[in-house]
């Protein structure tokens, strides 16, 4: 990357980050989420940072707002995916039906609270990693640190759950 594109980059940043964060968060409504977006919109941008223009340019701004909604879509639509996924896995565990209603309702809350005890980053390695797919590398890159980083918090986060649940720490056990 020239200094111009440095500087030109800059000056997108400066303008657009806030109208940017700002359309994120009325598609997502989760500020997490707007920002994640935000971070991933300026990556497709620097992608073709020399095919645009002046930064405070019509064009350009139609660009911007093109590729932010476009990036706020497909998250929407990976969260929506997650957390419909989600419903699914505590329908599944879900008590037979001769068992009572309050132990029914214990069941079936359990998963929404182990990850409660989760803190927000560790959640968010669990949703990038189990709710996204994404791949070591990918996770690692969203949050900023190695993949040996991302794969070894998440062994400790997997080990953490598994002793939370109660469940004995077998090889037949496992989370990807």
């Amino acid at each position: 990357m020239t200094i111009a594109d440095s500087e030109k980059l800059r000056r997108l940043y400066d303008i657009y980050e806030q109208p940017m964060y700002r359309i994120a968060f009325a598609v997502l409504g989760d500020s997490q989420a707007a920002e994640d977006s935000v971070s991933e919109a300026f990556l497709r941008i620097i992608r073709h940072l020399r095919r645009i223009g002046e930064p405070d340019s019509p064009k350009t701004k139609k660009y911007i707002i093109k590729v932010i909604r476009s990036t706020s879509i497909e998250q929407y639509r990976k969260r929506r995916h997650f957390y419909n996924r989600e419903a699914t896995i505590d329908e599944a565990l879900q008590l037979p039906d001769e068992n009572t209603d309050i132990e029914r309702e214990v069941f079936a809350r359990q998963p929404s609270e182990i990850l409660g005890c989760l803190t927000a980053e560790e959640r968010r390695m669990v949703e990038l990693r189990c709710g996204y797919g994404l791949s070591w590398r990918e996770t690692a890159e969203r949050l900023s640190i190695t993949e040996a980083a991302a794969r070894k918090r998440f062994e400790r986060i997997k080990k953490r759950l598994i002793s939370m649940k109660g469940e004995p720490d077998d090889e037949n056990f496992k989370i990807t």
